[in-house]
């Protein structure tokens, strides 16, 4: 989706089909348009508008002047979300921190959790990251291992050559209950390395 000013749109050369107009929007169209993103587009903007609505209340006073309807309920969601995954983000270094032999990669500054979002990845010593995603598998645990197209990353840490790292991602919908329960699995994975 594309969303700018009627002014600075119209000023764009588009590359565009001949017979699509030649004034914004439709000179950006290249030919029938993706009517099940827009669709989605919009489940998605009316999805966050009820997160907004029904746990964002406590977060209109950032957002009390400037903002109204629709859009300050999008304000609202953002911000809920955002607080709310900086509590996931603590709970699940504090799982990964707990468990003997767990590496994290990356930024662990509780002080600077507005620098991250809740995905982490790490290494389990004596365990290669896809055998430590299959065995979280079988426990309903969905990680993924590898490199996820960071490779100069992995190559640079020294860890591509044996199987990259395990990412974990909780997002808002996710629950304290089960980073625990990640946790309780994880620590007896690691309890079972010989």
């Amino acid at each position: 989706m594309l969303y700018g000013k009627y002014d600075l749109l119209d000023q764009l050369t588009a590359y565009k089909v001949r017979p699509a107009p030649n004034d914004p929007p439709g000179k950006f169209e290249t030919g029938t348009q993706n009517q099940e993103g827009i669709a989605g587009m919009l489940g998605a903007i009316e999805y966050l508008e009820w997160v907004g609505a029904t746990y964002g209340e406590s977060h209109s006073e950032y957002y009390s002047s400037g903002y109204e309807g629709r859009r300050l309920r999008l304000k609202q969601a953002m911000f809920a979300i955002r607080a709310y995954e900086y509590e996931l983000s603590r709970a699940l270094l504090d799982v990964l921190e707990e468990t003997p032999g767990v590496t994290v990669y990356g930024l662990t500054d509780r002080q600077r959790l507005d620098e991250r979002v809740p995905t982490v990845s790490f290494r389990l010593k004596g365990k290669p990251p896809r055998r430590l995603a299959e065995e979280l598998d079988k426990e309903n645990i969905y990680v993924w291992d590898g490199n996820y197209y960071a490779l100069a990353v992995t190559e640079r840490l020294g860890l591509e050559a044996s199987g990259g790292i395990v990412r974990v991602g909780p997002v808002h919908y996710n629950t304290g209950e089960e980073i625990k329960r990640f946790g309780e699995v994880l620590g007896r994975i690691a309890a079972s390395i010989d």
